[in-house]
């Protein structure tokens, strides 16, 4: 079980990860008045040597193993400030009587605009249009339209089902897989895992929305992506392990997908030089589809919610 209380007066409530400053306001706002203190993380310090005196965790970006637990001794609450909780022991949680909480479907919506971002800029060829500038071509090359395409969605939790809705405004034909195959308002036809590669057949664009697992890791592999149309796009918005990165890096080379447009990685921060970014078929974001003011807002309200309820009414007790 957890160790020793906090005093009342001094409840830490640690951000794992440096940066997400904007985050980290927006809690400091909602928990203004309240004895719980959000700290930021040290940058060149292990997480170990600065979890000692934390009541609650929020991972961002950051692993939080049994032996991070191990060294927070009045550790109650993991809370993410999102949906991802890949990064967290679960079981070493479990074990130690410390709740693991996540906000999920807060930025859906945030998380589907940027998909469509992401398929426009591809279908619109925005990477080669750098190359036009610097030619001073006038409307070269052409682009094409979402509208009568085929979209293909992996996935079709919250957001899944955003992009769903949003397609078919764009007059998109919406097939989709999800675990449960039942049938969507916004799909024409829905279908299992065992489906996937039906699919990637089947479809102009796919965009990824399933979260990580051993199940899922590696999901669109060099098979996969042989199944896949040599004009068709792949979107990522998931997770970068869904996706074998060598495998995609020479599919796109050798132009046997499209492109793919990217907003997470393999491992994040990216590295600058990474080749990917240097091809003119990927259009890249550095994982911003549930960074938006208003999806900030939402998961901040139901994150300190969820600290209050945890730590102030344990204290309380």
């Amino acid at each position: 079980m957890p160790g020793a209380r906090a005093p009342l007066a001094d409840i830490r409530v640690l951000f794992c990860s440096p940066g997400f400053p904007r985050s980290r306001e927006l809690l400091r706002e909602r928990l203004a008045g309240s004895p719980l203190r959000i700290v930021e993380v040290e940058p060149g310090r292990s997480l170990e040597a600065q979890v000692g005196e934390a009541s609650a965790l929020i991972p961002s970006m950051a692993r939080i193993s049994a032996a991070v637990m191990a060294a927070a001794p009045l550790l109650k609450l993991i809370v993410q400030f999102g949906a991802g909780l890949e990064g967290v022991d679960r079981a070493a949680a479990e074990a130690r009587g410390i709740a693991v909480r996540n906000v999920a479907g807060a930025n859906a919506q945030a998380v589907a605009e940027l998909a469509v971002f992401l398929m426009l800029a591809l279908a619109r060829g925005l990477p080669q249009h750098r190359r036009s500038f610097a030619a001073r071509l006038v409307g070269d090359p052409a682009g094409s339209e979402l509208r009568g395409k085929t979209l293909g969605v992996v996935g079709l939790g919250a957001s899944g089902r955003a992009l769903a809705g949003i397609a078919r405004g764009f007059g998109m034909d919406v097939i989709a897989v999800r675990r449960t195959p039942a049938p969507d308002p916004h799909a024409s036809w829905v279908g299992g895992p065992a489906d996937l590669d039906a699919l990637l057949a089947r479809a102009d664009y796919v965009s990824l929305h399933v979260p990580a697992s051993a199940e899922t890791r590696g999901l669109i592999d060099a098979a996969r992506l042989a199944r896949m149309k040599p004009s068709a796009y792949l979107v990522n918005v998931g997770r970068g392990g869904l996706i074998d990165r060598q495998a995609l890096l020479d599919a796109l080379r050798e132009r046997r997908i499209a492109g793919a447009g990217l907003d997470v990685y393999w491992e994040e921060p990216p590295e600058p030089s990474d080749p990917l970014f240097m091809l003119d078929n990927v259009v890249a974001t550095p994982h911003v589809g549930g960074v938006t003011q208003e999806a900030l807002g939402r998961i901040a309200d139901q994150v300190a919610t969820m600290l209050r309820e945890a730590l102030l009414g344990a204290q309380a007790g």
